[in-house]
């Protein structure tokens, strides 16, 4: 089995444009390539999970979405690296009713983690809002990050996270995961 890094797009792998689908306004935040190098280095694969519910809004189509996709591969591949996967969820109960894909439901992690023989046990979630980490702990990753970059400086302000782990931003997270700090796995053999 795998282990991977699900990664919040917007605020966490690029800069937070809201509702972004103009390819030309993609921005990569500093580090993120490094600290993408560093996940796959460790084994690990970068998997992002992001909520598009300007698809289900109308305020632009799902090939958008994919479009940005292409280019923010094509920035990190100018770094050296790239994302694994994207899997978005363009609902939005209030315009397409309930699914199970959208965060704080953990339906893109499972649904990544069938496809790809993923052991969320040993995978990380990080992300800038309280969905990402409540879909991360429901997918039953082993560890959250909340990020401060994106809305995660506004979240920490308003809400008490608790013991809940926070970094400056995606690269502070994986830099904490591989000194040590992630709990101790053990297989079990039924």
């Amino acid at each position: 089995m795998k282990q991977a890094f699900f990664l919040d797009r917007d605020g966490v792998v690029n800069v937070e444009v809201d509702y972004l689908c103009e390819p030309e306004r993609v921005e990569i935040i500093p580090g993120v390539p490094a600290a993408l190098r560093k996940i796959h280095e460790m084994g690990y694969l970068a998997i992002v999970v992001t909520n598009q519910s300007g698809v289900a809004r109308g305020m632009y189509a799902e090939s958008d979405v994919m479009a940005v996709h292409r280019r923010i591969q094509q920035l990190l591949a100018e770094e050296g690296t790239a994302v694994d996967a994207f899997y978005y969820c363009p609902h939005h109960r209030d315009f397409t009713g309930e699914c199970s894909c959208r965060k704080p439901a953990p339906g893109m992690l499972l649904q990544a983690a069938r496809e790809w023989e993923i052991d969320l046990r040993r995978s990380v979630m990080v992300g800038d809002r309280l969905s990402d980490i409540e879909a991360g702990r429901a997918a039953g990753c082993c560890r959250t990050y909340l990020v401060r970059t994106g809305y995660g400086k506004e979240v920490l302000k308003k809400c008490d996270v608790g013991a809940l782990p926070v970094a400056d931003d995606l690269a502070a997270a994986v830099n904490d995961w591989f000194t040590g700090q992630q709990p101790k796995y053990e297989a079990t053999t039924r």
